[in-house]
């Protein structure tokens, strides 16, 4: 049988041109998104979907003060077409030229200039890093993501918005977070949890939490299993039962005497549009959440695309699909690993999954998602759901409006378009715009 493969890609924020549809639990509204797509948002730089996402990323930190524009472009312009290695390389030295940059600074007294370039560093550092993963032994990554945390650190320690770095007990172990403080008066403030994804860290997300703090919140960001530091060190891979990571983090949270256990709202984003809806499904102390893309199933894409494999695909179910890689993890890997040679992205999304569910082939990977689905659980959030979705994601796009209508709580559906190319994942290059329309929803929920 001819099996067609196209692997799901989950990546890692950011409107005019955008659709919104508001309605109760009862309401039978269904949301149509508005489809204007504007082709010359992508390429960027490099002609390769996974080169071209990961530079937009990193430019993206620009709206924060994380990356800038020559900068980028420089290291862009010196690296060879799809050499992971030329890429680490590349942004390597760049990182450690800013970061000595932040380090003479510091020396000579000149610390708004040491704070910025540190800034800046640790994204190149994170950018460095990203490829990395085909060889989980690879003392790079650990060097690369140890650069990236001690300057963000060394960063915040200069930074005007007060930054705690805190540890979550977690079963055996703990988390690592930042709670960033709205100001200095200690008094209860409502709680922005920030949830990143399937490649993430969450210095990543200190352009987020600054969005949080103007606003008024107090915000806390952590890692999982599977993400930053716990991956890393600890080894600690994904699970698909994410409340029963988010249960611990709200009982820190909720044990602090600075948050308004009243007013808790979670943000995830990318594959944190899985994880944050699946918490709130099992714990109702979350009162909104941003589901930044929203996720019902991360196996979507690979199941309709085995399905097309079959005879009768309109009568495969789930379970067949899976079953079907079950008896034939041979074939399948054979498969995936020669479609891996001539797909930059294919080959990161395997190789990453590889990684962070700590299995050893792309089969694996794939099984792994079996029970990573919102169905029988997504009816059960009670919390005000904010629904995202970008007309243009290459990475999970398609599942926001049968998330929505399996909903019965209050919900909002987003659809962000190209017209200033918000269309991508979690609308990549397009801050700005983002984080109006989300946290303007959310300040309607919680009221700073």
């Amino acid at each position: 049988m001819s099996l067609p493969v196209r692997y799901l890609l989950l990546g890692g924020v950011i409107l005019f041109g955008f659709l919104i549809l508001s309605c109760s639990a009862t309401d039978e509204i269904s949301p149509q998104p508005v489809i204007n797509v504007n082709t010359t948002c992508s390429p960027f730089m490099v002609n390769d979907p996974e080169f071209d996402f990961e530079l937009k990323r990193t430019l993206s930190s620009m709206y924060s003060g994380g990356s800038d524009l020559g900068e980028v472009i420089a290291t862009a312009s010196r690296i060879k077409p799809l050499n992971y290695e030329n890429w680490y390389t590349e942004w390597t030295k760049t990182a450690d030229h800013f970061k000595k940059v932040g380090d003479t600074a510091y020396e000579q007294g000149h610390l708004v200039s040491a704070h910025d370039a540190w800034l800046r560093a640790q994204t190149y550092y994170r950018t460095a890093e990203f490829f990395l993963h085909r060889n989980p032994d690879d003392p790079r990554i650990l060097t690369s993501w140890k650069n990236s945390v001690d300057t963000f650190r060394a960063a915040m320690e200069l930074d005007p918005v007060h930054m705690e770095i805190v540890s979550i007990p977690y079963e055996n172990t703990t988390l690592p977070g930042y709670f960033y403080s709205a100001d200095e008066s200690g008094e209860k403030k409502p709680l922005l949890i920030i949830q990143t994804g399937y490649d993430g860290t969450q210095e990543e997300l200190y352009s987020n939490a600054l969005e949080g703090v103007k606003r008024g919140y107090n915000v806390l960001t952590f890692e999982g299993p599977g993400q930053g530091e716990v991956i890393r060190v600890q080894k600690i891979p994904f699970r698909y039962d994410w409340e029963k990571v988010v249960g611990p983090v709200l009982d820190y949270a909720t044990s602090r005497p600075d948050v308004d256990s009243e007013r808790i709202g979670m943000w995830g984003i990318s594959m944190g549009g899985y994880f944050v809806p699946r918490a709130a499904a099992f714990d109702n102390r979350i009162h909104a959440i941003i589901a930044d893309s929203a996720i019902y199933d991360m196996a979507n894409e690979q199941i309709s695309q085995f399905r097309m494999g079959f005879p009768d695909p309109q009568n495969v179910t789930r379970e067949d699909v899976f079953d079907f890689i079950r008896e034939n993890k041979d074939y399948v890997n054979e498969d995936m690993y020669a479609r891996m040679k001539n797909s930059t992205s294919l080959d990161w999304a395997m190789t990453q999954g590889m990684y962070v569910f700590d299995v050893p082939t792309p089969a694996d990977v794939m099984l792994t998602y079996e029970p990573y689905t919102l169905e029988g659980v997504i009816e059960n959030i009670t919390a005000a759901t904010l629904v995202c979705d970008g007309i243009s994601d290459s990475k999970i796009g398609g599942q926001a409006q049968s998330f929505y209508e399996a909903l019965k709580c209050p919900k909002t559906y987003l659809v962000f378009t190209d017209e200033f190319c918000a269309g991508e994942h979690c609308q990549l290059g397009a801050s700005g715009i983002s984080y109006q329309e989300k946290l303007d929803w959310l300040d309607d929920q919680l009221h700073p």
